[in-house]
């Protein structure tokens, strides 16, 4: 009976992974998800131009990209928890710095503190909690709640949108700021109470044997300074930058390449409400998928719907076929966006393994918020030369396949290598020389 009891008992890691949904949710979605929605209201009102207001997004990304280098320093010395509270203190910081911002410098430096904040209480950070926590279908859990970052934007448009386009109030959107920066703050006190940092008798990482009916890879891994050796190192590291470069610079236009070749604003829009849609379910997908089958499967799978997805982009034109194939890359690019965000955890763990895990996380991390500085302006630089987008769109895919290939290779580096640290440590453990 005592056993049934305790067999019973609640696990407490499911109100981890739901205070990293929430967090997500609430972070992603009201913080980063529906920025697009300020600007024009922002530019009007205080008569700043696109393209200086637009660095804003370019002081962001800088932040992330150089906070994320120390990610793994900082959490192994203050913990998630205290690093989690001091990113809602930099997003709340920011809200309100973007609600009393009468000039672009300003806007910027809210940039830098919502890069600090979305390093700490975004994607990098809930990675590496689940990866502690977690113990079995890692994938799948990850992708449901990444997830929140769709449900998040969605229900956040509809209540920011209002209060922005306030008729009776040209400057509504400093009251939408305002109004993000409380929801921050109550979040933030759900954090204080039901966070912790790792399981009860935890040393905070979890090593399990993986289960032959998972494709997944759960592993001991290598030290840090060893990753960094390895031959494939650096080819991942370019390959994570070039898959930020691109799909970050796709996205970036998409919508205004098709008003450029003549679809109407409407068509546009619901090409875009079908990819947020999409673009939930995909990451929920992507991380079963991987959990079924595997790595090599689940990246062969996102990066072919990436390369689909570009060449539909640069054959649309203001026709039948052309629609079509826009609602074709509004559902198809959802597919190749996990590459970004979920494929960047399950990277880190199945190539380099769990002692180096959130080092080499927040690295690739960094790699990969450096390629989406870049991309867009790098897009909109072959617009400027050539007048349109599709010769960049051309270009992106065959970078695409480029990495596709690639990946093989290091994804095939990385297995030989796994299987030799493996054999070498069971080795040791039949010799007596590793105390199990």
């Amino acid at each position: 009976m005592k056993n049934q009891i305790n067999d019973a008992k609640f696990d407490y890691k499911w109100v981890i992974v739901a205070i990293c949904f929430l967090m997500i949710f609430v972070t992603l979605g009201f913080c980063s998800s529906n920025a697009s929605l300020y600007t024009f209201a922002i530019t009007e009102t205080l008569g700043i131009s696109r393209s200086a207001y637009s660095l804003n997004g370019t002081a962001r990304f800088v932040s992330t990209s150089l906070i994320n280098i120390f990610f793994g320093t900082l959490i192994a010395k203050f913990g998630p928890k205290k690093l989690i509270c001091a990113g809602f203190i930099c997003l709340i910081a920011t809200m309100i710095i973007y609600s009393v911002a009468t000039n672009v410098f300003v806007f910027y430096l809210g940039g830098a503190l919502l890069g600090i904040g979305m390093s700490w209480c975004g994607t990098t950070m809930v990675s590496s909690i689940i990866n502690r926590w977690v113990t079995e279908n890692k994938g799948t859990v990850m992708g449901v709640v990444l997830a929140a970052n769709g449900l998040g934007g969605a229900l956040a448009a509809q209540i920011v949108s209002p209060i922005i386009y306030d008729e009776q109030n040209a400057f509504g959107y400093r009251n939408a700021y305002r109004l993000v920066a409380v929801i921050l703050a109550a979040t933030l006190v759900l954090v204080l109470i039901f966070f912790k940092d790792k399981p009860k008798g935890s040393n905070g990482n979890n090593f399990v044997v993986h289960k032959k009916k998972s494709r997944a890879r759960d592993w001991i891994g290598i030290e840090y300074s060893k990753a960094q050796k390895l031959s494939f190192f650096i080819p991942t590291l370019i390959c994570i930058f070039l898959t930020g470069f691109v799909l970050h610079g796709i996205g970036g236009v998409a919508s205004v390449h098709q008003k450029d070749v003549g679809m109407s604003t409407g068509y546009i829009a619901t090409v875009a409400s079908v990819h947020s849609i999409a673009l939930t379910l995909f990451k929920f997908l992507t991380g079963f998928i991987y959990d079924k089958k595997g790595l090599r499967f689940t990246m062969t799978v996102c990066s072919v719907a990436a390369i689909v997805s570009m060449i539909c982009l640069s054959l649309q034109a203001n026709t039948l076929v052309g629609k079509i194939l826009a609602m074709i890359y509004g559902v198809v690019s959802s597919l190749s966006l996990p590459l970004e965000t979920i494929m960047l955890p399950i990277y880190a763990g199945d190539l380099f393994g769990q002692k180096s895990f959130d080092k080499v996380l927040g690295v690739f991390v960094s790699v990969n918020t450096a390629g989406y500085a870049l991309g867009s302006p790098a897009m909109n630089l072959v617009y400027d030369i050539f007048g349109d987008y599709k010769y960049g769109l051309i270009a992106c895919a065959i970078l695409m396949t480029v990495v596709l290939i690639t990946m093989q290779f290091i994804i095939t580096a990385a297995n030989r290598m796994r299987k030799k640290v493996i054999t070498e440590a069971e080795q040791q453990k039949i010799n007596g020389e590793v105390t199990v």
